[in-house]
């Protein structure tokens, strides 16, 4: 026998819900064009005095842990690109802390959408694009000053590369916010995973002392966003256990973060006890 139909329709999906938010959201900029404009070149203004700084690093010294200023700018165009994206979809994870304390993370539980879909799709804010348009830039600079002998498989980790790094960033967002559960009011030590990570991307693993190796190549995988890839299609060899055969990696690279954060997810929600817990 066929079940009735809900009266109230069919539920939206959290890809419908994240759709609605961001053409609210861009509707809502639409409004206000003259804040939107400012914030968005200000936040572009931030990621070019970043890569300014970068850049005149390397431009005095000639070259840092092989890398060059050309190919630095590889480096830092994958990182930058796939850190904006990342924070653009999960970056407001970081107000976690604030429902937390003000116990109204709790209207959450009340709708039928998982919690973590639901603070993904609650905002998000268009202004990070311009960061990652500064980054689009510069890679096409990287691109067109590093005499790159192009192959198939090189093409491929660039493509590779641009999908895949903003997933390891914002599986670093999952992975702050599930600790943020025990820490409330320590948000700088999950910040480390985040923010930290992404300042250490832009920066040749080469230069990593041995521990900061392993972390960030393996535990929060940030050497694959821009490092990694950066050597197969420069064709350098790395450095230590980070070699260029590890680049193709990356999938795994991928699908391990998003377990970890998953599970870090999951604890610190079976951790939560309410506003008042």
């Amino acid at each position: 026998m066929a079940s009735a139909p809900d009266p109230a329709g069919p539920r939206p999906t959290a890809w419908a819900a994240y759709r609605a938010v961001l053409g609210s959201r861009v509707r809502a900029r639409a409004s206000y064009r003259i804040p939107f404009i400012t914030d968005s070149l200000g936040a572009g203004l931030v990621g070019i005095v970043e890569f300014v700084e970068t850049f005149l690093v390397f431009s005095a010294t000639g070259a840092i842990g092989g890398f060059d200023v050309h190919a630095i700018l590889l480096v830092f165009a994958l990182a930058e690109i796939g850190f904006c994206l990342g924070d653009l979809a999960f970056g407001h994870l970081d107000s976690l802390p604030e429902y937390l304390r003000a116990g109204t993370l709790d209207i959450f539980y009340l709708r039928p959408q998982p919690l973590l879909a639901q603070l993904v799709t609650s905002d998000i804010s268009l202004r990070r694009l311009a960061r990652a348009a500064v980054g689009v830039v510069i890679l096409g600079v990287a691109l067109w000053t590093n005499a790159i002998m192009w192959t198939i498989p090189r093409a491929a980790m660039l493509v590779l590369a641009l999908v895949c790094s903003p997933l390891i960033y914002a599986a670093l967002f999952v992975c702050a916010a599930g600790v943020q559960f025990f820490t409330v009011n320590a948000p700088e030590m999950p910040n480390a995973f985040t923010y930290g990570g992404r300042y250490a991307a832009v920066t040749p693993a080469s230069v990593w002392p041995g521990p900061l190796r392993i972390f960030f190549g393996f535990v929060a995988p940030v050497a694959f966003t821009g490092y990694l890839p950066a050597l197969v299609i420069l064709d350098l060899p790395g450095v230590g256990v980070l070699a260029q055969p590890l680049a193709w990696g990356l999938p795994l690279a991928v699908v391990s973060v998003w377990g970890i954060a998953l599970l870090l997810w999951r604890t610190g929600v079976r951790h939560y006890q309410g506003g008042g817990g």
